[in-house]
């Protein structure tokens, strides 16, 4: 298995590409799943990861979960990437978007394939991207808005790493205060494991080895 989970910053990100693709950022067949933002649209954060990329020489394809409509059509969009990118955004939505027509489970299947199997899909999440690979995302619940994905009542994760991740650890975003991660490890430690991210770290899967790294 291969993915990067990102807070903010996006320094990691080159370098990986880099090595899980060998190729030239403008030839990286780059998708961008974007229904996080979806809730945002309009605003003006809302390219800024976009956009981001782009100036880093990609070329990213927009794919948006909640406008597909089975499993086979998400695997066939997949085939066709050498790395996918989950942005940020609203985590609630994002999962919500995943769970119907069991576009989480093709995912999964993709990025950590079924032993035998050699190759997998380079993942890159950043936010609730990040949040969305950890074992649940019930501890973000008080960062996000669980009422913005009303049909969603299993908050398990992906699974990329066995822990539950919380991004913007060291409270650079206003609205994340150093109050709410106290709140956060007081309400949901004793059910999660957590690993609180700050905004230049990164978590790097690479095979069987899961570090935290720089991500300025």
């Amino acid at each position: 298995m291969k993915a990067l989970l990102l807070s903010w910053g996006a320094g990691a990100v080159p370098g990986f590409l880099d090595r899980h693709t060998g190729k030239a950022p403008a030839d990286v067949r780059l998708g961008y799943l974007n229904d996080a933002m979806l809730p945002f649209a309009g605003q003006d954060f809302a390219g800024t990861e976009h956009g981001r990329l782009e100036q880093l020489g990609y070329r990213p394809r927009s794919i948006t979960a909640g406008e597909i409509g089975s499993a086979d059509e998400l695997a066939t969009i997949l085939d066709e990437l050498d790395a996918l990118y989950v942005c940020g955004g609203e985590t609630f939505v994002l999962l919500g978007n995943l769970r119907r027509h069991g576009l989480d489970e093709v995912l999964i299947d993709k990025v950590r394939p079924g032993e035998g199997t050699s190759t997998s899909l380079p993942y890159i999440g950043l936010s609730a991207g990040a949040v969305i690979a950890g074992t649940s995302i019930e501890p973000v619940s008080l960062m996000d808005d669980p009422a913005s994905a009303p049909d969603l009542t299993d908050y398990r994760g992906l699974g990329f790493v066995d822990t539950a991740i919380v991004p913007h650890a060291d409270s650079k975003i206003d609205l994340f205060p150093p109050t709410l991660f106290s709140e956060i490890d007081r309400t949901y430690s004793p059910r999660h494991q957590l690993t609180f991210l700050n905004d230049d770290q990164a978590i790097l899967v690479e095979g069987t080895q899961t570090t935290i790294i720089e991500s300025p």
